[in-house]
């Protein structure tokens, strides 16, 4: 049975935010963290730490897992902290990391500008460290791995160009201390250049992502009047929050909706036809490479790319994965057959007859 609408806009969002109240100093050890104290001990595990600024995005959750996973089956542990959107604290948890002695740190970083000094700090110290999905700034990591952010942006943008290559846009970002923001800013903004119709009506940067804080700024725009013709969500959390303030509006399905991350909710909206598209990132395979690279740093195993990308102060080896549009045409075989959701959960608001013959 399909849940009512209202739940189901809200179902996946509330979920992950109240993971993301976990206590800030909660510490996720995989496999028992121990360390031999005896000096004459030829044999350890490698310990990874890993440092995330939240759960309250959907998708960092699978990343969390499956980088767990892949460490584990090659003999390393990992130290897992959530900072829970503290900025502040998060540098205090990877400074406690690296206190600990990690081998390699991987950071995603909630603020891209606040880890110059703690990075110098793991480097002294010998520690490898890996930026994840976002590059922190300033601070000459030795690596960065992420989905193409740039391809990302342009990969939203020609989708909504499709639909209404001319009008009123609203843009609703990420947060401007999110530095992919800015990557995926300037891959949109590489398209929309050759689309002079398109303007400008609205530029919001949503705090943590904050699905609350997008709904009410896109339910403020369309109660004042103004004209509509496109919505260009940071991601699918995003997306959510303008789909549900234009459905009660009566206006889900009628205004192009684009997002990112092909979350289980936007792949449902796609299906029922409320977003048009989302951008699939190849989740498993970047968390599985990250952890792979990290112990191979951690044991002076690894040559990284000759691929760079300037942080502001340094040019910092880059490893992008490539990202892929999905709409319905072809979600089936991007996001069912790839196992990364499967066909009950996203046809499960769709009524049976209206599914693809093999679903039903």
């Amino acid at each position: 049975m399909s849940l009512p609408r209202d739940a189901r806009f809200r179902r996946g969002f509330f979920l992950f935010r109240s993971l993301a109240i976990i206590p800030a100093a909660l510490a996720i050890v995989s496999c028992g963290f121990q360390r031999r104290a005896d000096p004459g001990a030829t044999e350890r595990k490698l310990v990874i730490g890993f440092s995330l600024d939240s759960l309250i995005v959907e998708r960092w959750l699978r990343d969390r897992d499956v980088f767990v996973s892949a460490a584990n089956s090659l003999g390393a542990d990992v130290i897992f902290q959530n900072a829970a959107n503290g900025e502040r604290e998060q540098v205090n948890q990877v400074k406690y990391l690296i206190d600990r002695g990690v081998d390699a740190l991987v950071i995603i970083p909630q603020n891209a500008d606040l880890f110059t000094e703690v990075v110098q700090r793991a480097k002294s110290k010998g520690i490898k460290v890996i930026s994840y999905d976002r590059l922190i700034r300033n601070a000459g990591v030795d690596l960065y791995i992420s989905v193409d952010s740039r391809e990302v942006g342009k990969i939203m943008a020609r989708e909504i160009v499709k639909e209404a290559p001319a009008g009123s846009y609203l843009f609703i970002n990420g947060p401007k201390s999110d530095y992919n923001v800015t990557l995926v800013k300037e891959g949109q903004d590489s398209v929309f250049k050759d689309y002079p119709g398109v303007y400008r009506a609205l530029e919001y940067y949503a705090d943590n992502w904050s699905y609350d804080l997008a709904f009410a700024e896109v339910s403020r725009v369309l109660d004042a009047g103004t004209a509509v013709d496109a919505i260009v969500c940071g991601n699918d959390g995003l997306a959510g929050g303008a789909i549900h303030a234009l459905s009660e509006r009566r206006l889900a399905g009628k205004i192009p909706v684009v997002g990112q991350d092909a979350d289980i909710s936007a792949c449902q909206f796609v299906v029922e036809g409320s977003q048009l598209a989302t951008v699939y990132k190849p989740i498993s395979t970047l968390a599985r490479e990250a952890a792979q690279i990290a112990v191979a740093m951690a044991k002076d195993e690894y040559a990284p790319p000759a691929e760079t990308i300037y942080d502001g102060v340094h040019d910092v080896p880059v490893r992008w994965l490539t990202p892929v549009a999905v709409d319905k045409s072809n979600i089936d075989s991007v996001v069912i057959d790839s196992g990364f959701h499967s066909a009950v959960e996203v046809y499960q608001n769709v009524p049976v007859e209206k599914r693809p013959a093999s679903y039903r």
